[in-house]
């Protein structure tokens, strides 16, 4: 890989993670169009351990007051959020655990399933704006189901975000507190993924991406995360969702007809 391909993939990365548009998908059409770039280890840990980054300096503040009033060991309001965001972790680590190696079948240049499953995001993300501004806040069940959108979301193409956020509005809950949970949810599937990743992964040689465009990667990652994330807060809370569908849609189909 080399230092431009990697700047085009950690941006794409860092951008795609927080908007509603599949940074899966989008990497791997990235990885198509840049000559069928080969799948590679810690360029995947790095650029997502980037974007995990990006989040945490974000929401800083809200980390820290989780941390505080979970460490007060009472049941306090903070102790109950977090508990609700652990719960959302349950279903995309029961989907990780027992089919893995199908789901990284689907990683392997398959331009036309991602298509697909862009289209499909654009649908979902056209629901969005036909769903009136709800005040609820995320209950237990909502967090569980909330979970089951982001499970369904390893599959390349289906927005991460797009699918917890919607999944939210149309359980009611309020626009801000929805993004809010959709990117903070995001914390312990991708942190524990990278660990196992870590911890089992081959980082042979022929499996690895040179010092300099891991770096490259990983900045560009982190610094579009970032632009990524704030903007992604602005565009929800105006429901401005429905430009992001119409260009899922555009590619989405470009992928299934042209590629």
């Amino acid at each position: 890989m080399t230092a431009l391909e990697a700047l085009i993939l950690g941006l794409i990365q860092g951008l795609t993670e927080f908007l509603p548009v599949s940074s899966s998908g989008h990497l791997e059409i990235g990885k198509y169009l840049l000559g069928n770039l080969p799948e590679s280890l810690n360029f995947t840990v790095a650029v997502h351990g980037a974007t995990v980054l990006s989040i945490i300096v974000v929401f800083w503040k809200d980390i820290v007051s989780l941390i505080r009033g979970l460490f007060a060991f009472k049941m306090n309001q903070e102790t109950v959020y977090v508990l609700k965001l652990l719960v959302s972790a349950i279903p995309v680590g029961i989907v990780g655990l027992l089919f893995k190696d199908q789901i990284e079948a689907l990683f392997s240049g398959r331009i036309r399933f991602v298509g697909g499953m862009l289209v499909l995001t654009g649908l979902v993300l056209f629901t969005a704006s036909l769903v009136p501004a709800g005040k609820r806040k995320i209950s237990w069940l909502d967090s569980f189901v909330i979970g089951i959108a982001q499970a369904v979301a390893v599959l390349p193409g289906i927005s991460r975000s797009g699918s917890t956020i919607v999944t939210a509005l149309l359980l009611g809950d309020d626009r801000t507190e929805a993004t809010r949970f959709s990117f903070l949810m995001v914390l312990l599937p991708v942190i524990g993924a990278n660990m196992m990743e870590v911890y089992s992964g081959d980082f042979s040689a022929g499996n690895s991406v040179g010092t300099g465009p891991l770096i490259i990667g990983a900045v560009a990652a982190f610094i579009s995360g970032l632009f990524a994330c704030k903007w992604m807060l602005s565009l929800v809370r105006k429901g401005k969702l429905w430009y992001f569908a119409v260009y899922c849609l555009i590619i989405g189909a470009l992928a299934l007809f042209f590629l």
